[in-house]
This record gives C-alpha cells, sequence and structure tokens, in this order.
C-alpha cells in the first residue's frame, strides 16, 4: 500500500529554529533608524518588540537558536505537520512529478501562523508584557496572535484591514472568541488611521496601515509591545520549524525535493518551509529550485525595485532594505489578503538579489482554478493564499509533464479556506476578477 502521509514522533520535533542570515555570504543589509540613518540596535527595537524578539532580528552568527521548552510543548498540541504525497492531485494533471504538501492548515487556528505568535507571546509575557498589538490581512496572524496571547494570559488588540473585515467576518469573531479587541483599519482611533482618512475618506485599507496603527497603539500604551506576523526575520526564524520538518519527513519518504514552492506576502510561510532546504544551496551540496508565488495585484518580487522603505504606510517603522512597490501602495481588494503587502522581508530580498531564489506572480482567477482542483484531488479546501502556491506547483508538474521528466515537488499548505467561502463562492459565481499591478 501507498503510504501518503509522514509524520514525526514527539521527540523529534525540532528542538531549535535555523538562522539562515548566518550561512549567508551576503548578509541582509542593515535596517535603518529613519531618525539618524544609522543602523538600528537591539535597544532600540526592544522599544517597539520584545527584547527577545529584537536580539532574534539581528543575530547573524547563530545558526541555531534554542526553542525554549514552553513554546515547543505548545508545539507539541499539533506538531509535527504531516508531509503529504499528493496521489490525487498527480493522477488529475498526468504528471511524472511526485508532489508533496506540508500540511500546515491543522494548527488550533488553521494556519502556519501560530507557530511564531507562540514564540513571540511567550517572550512578551516572560518580559513581563501586559498588552500586544498586531495588524493582520485575512485574519490568520491575528486570530493566531489572539490565540497565543489567551494562552498566556496576555491582552491583544488587532487592527484587521478593513476590507478584510469585511470579506472575512468569521475570522474576526474568531479573534473575538479568544478574547482580542478588533478594529478595521484604516480607524479613527489613532493619529495615524485619522491622516489616512482624512485623506483617502474611502481607504480600503492594507497591512500598511494596519501596521501603522498597530505599532502606534503600542507606542502609546504602558507595558504593551507590538507582535508581527511576517517580514520580519525573527518571525521567518520561529516558522523554519516547517522546513525542519519537512526535510526528516522527506527523509522518510525516500526522496529530496527538486523544486520547493511557498506563496508569498512578507515572507514568513515561503521561508520557513525553503530556508533549512536553502542552507544546502548555501554550502554548495544541492541545487534545489526555491520559488515563491505572489499575486500579479501586488507583485513586489517580479516588479518592484530593491530600496529602503518602511514597512508602514505612516513611517513608523525602521526603514527596511527591500523589494518593495512603495510604503504607500494601495494593493487591489483580491481575496487573500495576507499577501497584499507592499514589501518583501529584508533575507528573501537578499536572497532574490543573489539570485538564490526565484518569483512569479499569479491572477486571483488562475490561483483560485488551482485550489478548487486541488479540493477535488485532495479533499482539503486551501486559503487564498495557499492557492498561488498551489498553482504555481501546478505549472511546474505540468513543465515535467512536456518535457518528460520526473521531478519531486514540495509546497507548503499554509492555512485552509474554510472561513473563506465567501470568496470562493464569488469564483463559484463567476463575480471574481483579475487585478494586475
Amino acid at each position: 500500500m501507498r503510504q501518503k502521509r509522514f509524520f514525526l514522533t514527539e521527540s523529534e520535533i525540532p528542538q531549535q529554529w535555523y538562522n539562515i542570515r548566518a550561512d549567508m555570504k551576503n548578509k541582509p543589509m542593515a535596517m535603518l533608524n529613519p531618525a539618524t540613518r544609522q543602523p538600528v540596535t537591539v535597544e532600540e527595537l526592544s522599544a517597539l518588540f520584545s527584547e527577545e524578539c529584537s536580539r532574534q532580528e539581528l543575530n547573524s552568527t547563530d545558526r541555531w537558536i534554542d526553542i525554549p521548552d514552553e513554546v515547543r510543548e505548545k508545539y507539541t498540541y499539533y506538531r509535527s505537520t504531516p508531509l503529504v504525497r499528493t496521489y490525487g492531485l498527480e493522477e488529475a494533471l498526468d504528471t511524472p512529478a511526485h508532489i508533496y504538501f506540508k500540511n500546515e492548515s491543522v494548527s488550533p487556528v488553521g494556519s502556519h501562523k501560530l507557530n511564531s505568535a507562540l514564540a513571540q507571546a511567550y517572550y512578551c509575557k516572560r518580559e513581563g508584557v501586559t498588552n500586544v498589538t498586531t495588524e493582520t490581512g485575512a485574519g490568520q496572524w491575528g486570530a493566531a496572535l489572539s490565540y497565543a496571547a489567551k494562552i498566556f494570559g496576555i491582552e491583544s488588540a488587532v487592527y484587521q484591514v478593513k476590507i478584510s473585515y469585511e470579506q472575512k467576518p468569521y475570522r474576526r469573531s474568531i479573534m473575538q472568541v479568544f478574547g482580542a479587541q478588533v478594529t478595521p483599519s484604516p480607524s479613527m482611533s489613532t493619529r495615524a488611521g485619522k491622516d489616512i482618512l482624512t485623506k483617502s475618506p474611502n481607504h480600503q485599507g492594507s497591512l500598511g496601515t494596519a501596521i501603522s496603527e498597530a505599532v502606534e497603539l503600542a507606542q502609546m500604551t504602558p507595558g504593551c509591545k507590538y507582535t508581527l506576523g511576517s517580514v520580519m526575520n525573527h518571525v521567518t526564524l520561529h516558522q523554519t520549524v516547517i522546513g525542519l520538518e519537512a526535510e526528516k519527513q522527506m527523509e522518510m519518504a525516500g526522496e529530496y525535493p527538486d523544486i520547493i514552492i511557498g506563496c508569498f506576502g512578507g515572507g514568513s510561510n515561503f521561508g520557513g518551509i525553503s530556508f533549512p532546504f536553502l542552507r544546502h544551496n548555501l554550502s554548495g551540496d544541492r541545487d534545489t529550485r526555491f520559488i515563491a508565488a505572489e499575486p500579479s495585484s501586488c507583485p513586489k518580487l517580479t516588479k518592484g525595485r530593491f530600496e529602503y522603505d518602511f514597512g508602514d504606510e505612516a513611517g513608523y517603522t525602521p526603514l527596511l532594505p527591500m523589494y518593495t512597490l512603495g510604503h504607500d501602495f494601495r494593493p487591489a481588494n483580491i481575496h487573500a489578503g495576507g499577501l497584499r503587502y507592499h514589501g518583501a522581508g529584508v533575507i528573501v530580498s537578499q536572497l532574490l538579489k543573489d539570485g538564490f531564489i526565484e518569483a512569479i506572480d499569479v491572477d486571483q482567477i488562475e490561483s483560485f482554478e488551482a485550489g478548487i482542483l486541488f479540493a477535488k484531488s485532495e479533499g482539503i479546501i486551501p486559503a487564498p493564499e495557499s492557492c498561488h502556491a498551489i498553482a504555481a506547483t501546478i505549472k511546474e508538474a505540468l513543465r515535467c509533464k512536456e518535457e518528460g521528466i520526473q521531478k519531486t515537488i514540495l509546497f507548503n499548505l499554509s492555512g485552509h479556506g474554510l472561513i473563506d467561502m465567501t470568496a470562493y463562492d464569488q469564483f463559484l459565481s463567476g463575480n471574481l476578477v483579475n487585478y494586475r499591478y
């Protein structure tokens, strides 16, 4: 009988995260303090983030960073997540490719985001923080942070991008179930929000606007820290638990991926699945291809410029060296809300600049077509964000068919789409449209 799913025992779940910066010959350029134009320090970052996350953010020397016992113990509630061979999808595509996916949708909140939320909430609690703020697009990160904050006894406030707040009411409800205060962004509750709405009264929001408001609230509230769900180095560090597990599971399957694919918004799930495998490319031992799949309406990797830019619309964050469409970019109202971000994380940006990874952009309708084919073949309805990775996987699998070659493809299923059925309903009704930058 063909084995389809591969799991690790509790003792095999990683005890350390992998810090790819230690292995990069060309380190990412420094983040800059916008006031002084000097590299930011741990002390400066600690005014916003927890001290430990600030140290992790700037750590470019330690390859391995221990996962705290308290965090790893919470991981064991849902990890390891399964590695799955997609026999059904392979048959539907009539491809010689072997396709695997890492199923991060099985976490308590339905996505990979909990891997970093638990770590960030733990560090904040350990340092005496009583409140955390954050932003969220589709709501996956907001749900994860709300849940993690409740576990560690911290109050949470989430600014959700207004269009997603309206498109995805059940994600808002999930956050509220976990006790979070949820506000559509831009709002009138912060100076940044008021300025944005004064200038553009009908602004539907972006991750840039939501970040500005969350940062401002954190800075104005005693005992409060800001937490982030993607882009930053420490977030991607926490997500490497995905790839580290997948590496062991691919060994159990008796294969090694020729191609690894992840959808791309800011870089957390793409880096999480990719970086542990990419370390073997950096050492010269492997030649795996890594493909980031982003929406064609927000193509920072394929059409953005590499330059210093703010991570938020109001300019509260440090200046980041990244591929960007501009911090005031207004993304189209696609349903993949987690991918509607103007910039890429600094590590991914440097890796793309140096040619270690590739990027493609995917139209909204093509992504949903891929998601529905996957659902029919594998029985899982994927999140709209994950549909982009599936679309890229299908392209590569069909290329294998055309060329008559067998390759092994691994992609990250970053979350399920069971709370995104409004988007699928619009697609099935023929009401979705493509947006191109």
